[in-house]
């Protein structure tokens, strides 16, 4: 045994050494090194907290319990240990209130630090109710105005949502430091009020409070929800004014505002700036690539990604790289990275697996879908989401249905996103009796006032002839965003109402958004409707002079517009000045349409000409060159372009017609027999035509009378 003064150093020494030990096989030497170097007579309350508060560091809960039970003598500062260990812990945090009783019963007295942990432990458990039971023992023991419990109490509220009283305790707080100030201010952001967020930094700064990293950290985040590029970069500017050291989360939070903001140039400068980027950094310029449909960069990045980096891809660096490749040949990136995600263990990852549904999708590979769907055993509703919006891109309406009530059935809550990909279903397939029961439901649950389903919701029941209802629907939005605006400017399109659509136009100019490329569509379609040649031409320039080039829609509306109008030859000018006149038959087909139906020799010859030579074998091109043919009387050419059909098989797909009965969807087609009730339908055809016969006879007999 060593002097006693020795022994006093050996073990200030060893205590000291616990604050630095985090791993527990280090933990448990010192912890039989202590128990061996130091005399029982030395080891006070003081030894077993710091053996107790070492393991509870180390992540090993379990050995500081048993620490803790087997003190001798327990003081306030070992169950202040063991509670704040268990607040750490979400599964755990009950046990925290049982020690906070256990203090009690012993009849020691809680400190600021016991209050602190159990209203940490509330914030983590999203226990409102308890953490006011907190709170009120805060002012029983009195420790209202110490600045730690306030702000305490402040999280507390902030997280469980409850911020009128979040409110009340940081207008009642006399010295607000600016853990308080950015405790508030992160309860806006997570709790959606994003602009009330953006008014509390303003009075933050004006009060004269210093804002920290994490103010700066939490305001990107602010502008980044708001897609504001403007407010992000003036936050920029004040952190460099400010001249705040930069640390990992805050360059990354500027990764993520710019990158979100669609500014990827500035994203790349302060990436290559940053000295050792952690997989965050990474993922965010992905992921930035990916959401501004820069594939090849997304991909470039991932690439040096894995040559320079020292991280494993987790499931967002996947998925992000895999949502940007879309436009790219399956073999050679899609099926790779879905080899990857297997190789490294995270092919059950639901994250992944909506990722990859949605790019087999896009490559029409739906079996591939298909069979990453069902290995899947904890679908969420993102990934049934996929199957229901996949099923619709690819025209299998009756399949989209069916994975809807699906979803339904295994219990799955539909979200505003997984109601919008419903209703288009129902919009595209005409399906009325299907969309009023999604439009139930999303009353039902309370996704109404979301504007995506509201304007998917006029789409739908304009697309089924219930214009009243999608006005209705439009109606009950108070501020209605661009795409409900979109949705009901298409509605007028598709009934002709060009009146009603320019009105419509000139209150979305009033309402001061921001025209997109949907607009104009909408408005040029309710121009061809109506054969309004100058109305449209206006909207064309327009779009134009707001700096929004056509895309292929708006040419095919344009030359709809006015080839219907007999303005042939413009129309054929528009299709050569146009990017896409080399390499798009639909647009030289609408031009052959109307050549046929105005009878214009002379047009209709150059432009079959220019059909044949870009795709000789296409069927529905086929057709109306014979069709243009008869109708200036070339019969010999009629031959050919049938006997040339006949000779490779070619055959006009069939137009498909479809009845809805209860909650069936039945599709048929010219020639089909496939239906189950093919007998009993013709059966019934047949009656039905008797009858019609009969009653033709009687009328014709009556009006002789």
């Amino acid at each position: 045994m060593p002097p006693l003064n020795e022994a006093s150093s050996i073990a200030a020494l060893l205590l000291n050494k616990c604050a630095s030990i985090n791993l527990i096989s280090k933990a448990r030497q010192l912890h039989a090194l202590i128990l061996t170097s130091i005399p029982a007579t030395s080891k006070s309350p003081s030894v077993f907290n710091n053996i107790l508060s070492m393991y509870a560091r180390c992540g090993s809960i379990q050995d500081a319990h048993i620490q803790f039970d087997k003190m001798p003598e327990r003081n306030i500062v070992s169950f202040n240990a063991l509670i704040s260990a268990y607040s750490k812990y979400h599964h755990l945090a009950h046990l925290a209130f049982h020690l906070f009783a256990e203090l009690q019963s012993e009849c020691l007295r809680p400190n600021g630090l016991t209050v602190t942990s159990l209203l940490h432990a509330c914030s983590g458990i999203n226990n409102q109710v308890l953490g006011s039971m907190i709170h009120s023992q805060c002012i029983k023991f009195g420790f209202l105005y110490d600045v730690c419990v306030q702000t305490s109490v402040l999280g507390m509220y902030s997280n469980c949502g409850v911020l009128d009283c979040a409110e009340k305790v940081f207008f009642s707080m006399q010295d607000k430091d600016s853990v308080a100030w950015n405790t508030l201010f992160f309860g806006y952001l997570e709790n959606g009020k994003t602009v009330e967020g953006l008014q509390l930094f303003d009075t933050m700064s004006r009060t004269g409070v210093v804002p920290t990293n994490f103010t700066y950290t939490t305001l990107l985040s602010a502008c980044n929800r708001l897609r504001d590029h403007l407010a992000g970069k003036l936050t920029h500017s004040k952190v460099i004014v400010s001249g705040t050291a930069l640390d990992l989360p805050l360059h990354n939070a500027l990764l993520d505002m710019y990158s979100t903001c669609g500014d990827n140039e500035t994203a790349l400068k302060i990436f290559r700036k940053i000295k050792k980027p952690d997989l965050v950094s990474w993922n965010s310029m992905i992921s930035g690539y990916a959401n501004n449909g820069d594939g090849v960069m997304a991909m470039r990045i991932f690439i040096q990604f894995g040559q320079s980096s020292r991280f494993t891809p987790d499931e967002y660096t996947f998925a992000a790289v895999i949502s940007a490749i879309g436009s790219f040949p399956a073999a050679d990136y899609g099926k790779p990275l879905h080899g990857q995600v297997e190789k490294v263990g995270l092919g059950q990852s639901v994250y992944i697996a909506s990722t990859l549904v949605s790019m087999y999708f896009c490559y029409g590979e739906v079996e591939s879908a298909q069979k990453i769907f069902i290995s899947i055993p904890d679908k969420d509703v993102v990934l049934w989401t996929e199957m229901i919006a996949g099923n619709c891109r690819i025209g299998n309406a009756e399949n989209s249905i069916r994975f809807f009530n699906g979803m339904l059935q295994e219990g799955h809550k539909a979200d505003e996103f997984t109601l919008t990909s419903a209703l288009s279903v129902c919009a595209e397939v005409a399906t009325m009796r299907q969309g009023e029961m999604i439009h139930s439901l999303a009353v039902k649950t309370g996704y109404i006032v979301e504007m995506t389903v509201c304007g998917s919701l006029a789409d739908m029941y304009a697309k089924i002839g219930n214009l009243a209802a999608a006005e209705l629907t439009f109606s009950s939005v108070t501020e209605p965003n661009l795409k409900c605006w979109n949705s009901m400017l298409g509605a007028y399109g598709y009934h002709g109402k060009a009146e009603e659509a320019f009105k419509m136009f000139s209150d979305i100019l009033q309402d001061g958004l921001k025209l997109d490329h949907v607009t104009f569509i909408s408005l040029l379609a309710a121009c061809g409707h109506c054969g309004l040649v100058d109305q449209g031409i206006f909207f064309w320039n327009y779009m134009k002079e707001n700096g929004l080039e056509p895309s292929l829609k708006h040419y095919s509306c344009m030359i709809t517009l006015l080839s219907r109008a007999g303005l042939l030859e413009e129309a054929k000018n528009l299709i050569m000045e146009s990017p896409f006149g080399d390499e798009c038959l639909q647009l030289w087909k609408i031009l052959l349409s109307s050549c046929v139906s105005k009878g214009n020799r002379t047009i209709g010859i150059c432009v079959a000409k220019q059909v044949l030579g870009m795709d000789a074998e296409d069927s529905a091109a086929n057709v109306l060159l014979s069709n243009f043919f008869a109708s200036t009387g070339r019969w010999g050419d009629v031959s050919e372009i049938r006997r040339k059909m006949r000779g490779l098989m070619l055959e006009k797909d069939p137009g498909l017609s479809w009845l809805e009965v209860t909650n069936s969807t039945h599709v048929f087609s010219s020639s089909d027999h496939s239906h189950p009730q093919y007998d009993e339908i013709r059966a019934e055809l047949h009656r039905l035509q008797g009858n019609l016969t009969v009653n033709t006879v009687r009328n014709r007999f009556n009006s002789i009378d």
